[in-house]
């Protein structure tokens, strides 16, 4: 499926359910993503057609996460970093508190590191540690880092420029669940039904979220 109505999109999309009947989807992963072409023309208006986006793919003037694509439909999704060479615009993707996703302009600079949730961590012959990450990636590290720690990682080599551990004290953003979008101090992590929980402290108001769905950040 390339195309879906736009009654159908997902309820982060930040465009309105009034216009084309169809619009494009991700080639994968588009439970939780945009495809590329949607956010340049419908969301951040830079290209006015799927045509010119192709032209400046072919070009080699657009890298996602510091990546050289091809796809018009490749999926963005939250903290995917676009880079567009030629515009010298770089934009990053984040969740609002009305669980819209928005494209925040950014720096060059901000644009070659990524924020990583650590998804699962094995152990390789030769005493390797492999850390799966999210949206499918995976590296290995011989960085001290626990399942639920959050990581920025240089897009260039995969290094990792700093580890963020999950616990109290720390700044939590809630990517999944009713709270998606809320970001704030981790004031305390309990266990409720055994499911471990961190609670949030936003705006005076404290609120309790599966860490599964929090993600770690500066």
């Amino acid at each position: 499926m390339t195309h879906l109505k736009r009654q159908g999109i997902g309820k982060f999309w930040p465009i309105k359910r009034k216009g084309t009947t169809y619009l494009a989807v991700a080639t994968h992963n588009q439970k939780e993503s945009i495809p590329l072409v949607v956010v340049l023309r419908d969301v951040l208006k830079i290209i006015r057609n799927k045509k010119e986006l192709q032209r400046i793919l072919n070009e080699k003037q657009v890298l996602i996460n510091q990546k050289e694509i091809r796809e018009t439909n490749y999926p963005i999704g939250i903290f995917d970093k676009i880079s567009l060479i030629s515009a010298k615009k770089y934009y990053t993707a984040r969740l609002s508190e009305n669980k819209k996703m928005v494209f925040e302009e950014i720096s060059a600079k901000d644009a070659e590191t990524r924020t990583y949730r650590v998804m699962d961590k094995k152990i390789l012959r030769g005493k390797k540690t492999q850390l799966n990450l999210g949206q499918g990636k995976n590296i290995l590290s011989d960085e001290k880092v626990n399942i639920g720690d959050s990581m920025i990682l240089n897009l260039k080599d995969d290094k990792i420029k700093k580890v963020i551990p999950m616990e109290k004290g720390k700044n939590g953003y809630v990517i999944h669940g009713k709270h998606a979008g809320i970001s704030g101090n981790i004031e305390d992590i309990i266990e409720r039904g055994g499911k471990k929980l961190a609670r949030i402290l936003k705006d005076k108001e404290k609120i309790n979220v599966w860490i599964k769905n929090i993600i770690m950040i500066e």
